[in-house]
């Protein structure tokens, strides 16, 4: 089951999850206005992604996009990483559903840890501002970048990669 909603929730809910804590001080740094993380991101060009080492084998994808329509959009999951997506910038919406609900409409491709699924009428819906964090597990299904409100913006977001290993 996903954890959503301001970055210090999840935070709180994971803080005696020892895989999570280079995530979180990576993303305290991130949110910090004028740190080297947030100005690091601050320099990211739309459609650009930079990697960022973190400890213990998770890392963090630093981009910059407009978010998209629904239908230039798909569901996705991971089996060998977790997700936790932050909003450094603007705004977007997510679809969550349980992968146990999703059709496979490409396999799990394990260059990528990525697996692609087809549509579902009864996902859930988030809108992530400034601050929120999603945390996906390998059964969350979701379908990031999207537009909220029906309008495009610039989106800046980290999505740190860590291992799910064991807690």
């Amino acid at each position: 089951m996903p954890i959503f909603g301001p970055i210090q929730v999840g935070r709180a809910l994971l803080a005696n999850d020892p895989r999570f804590a280079a995530a979180f001080r990576y993303v305290e740094e991130l949110l910090q206005p004028g740190s080297e993380a947030n100005r690091r991101i601050n320099a990211v060009l739309p459609g650009a992604v930079q990697k960022v080492e973190l400890p213990g084998g998770a890392f963090a994808l630093e981009q910059a996009y407009q978010s998209k329509p629904r239908s230039e959009s798909f569901f996705e999951s991971h089996l060998r990483m977790i997700d936790v997506q932050v909003i450094v910038e603007g705004a977007e919406l997510m679809e969550v559903e349980d992968v146990s609900r999703l059709p496979v409409d490409v396999p799990y491709d394990s260059n990528k840890d990525l697996i692609k699924y087809g549509d579902s009428a009864t996902a859930s819906h988030l809108i992530l501002q400034v601050g929120d964090a999603a945390i996906f597990f390998p059964a969350d299904g979701h379908m990031p970048t999207l537009q909220a409100g029906g309008r495009s913006v610039l989106v800046r977001k980290s999505v740190v990669k860590i291992p799910v290993g064991t807690a």
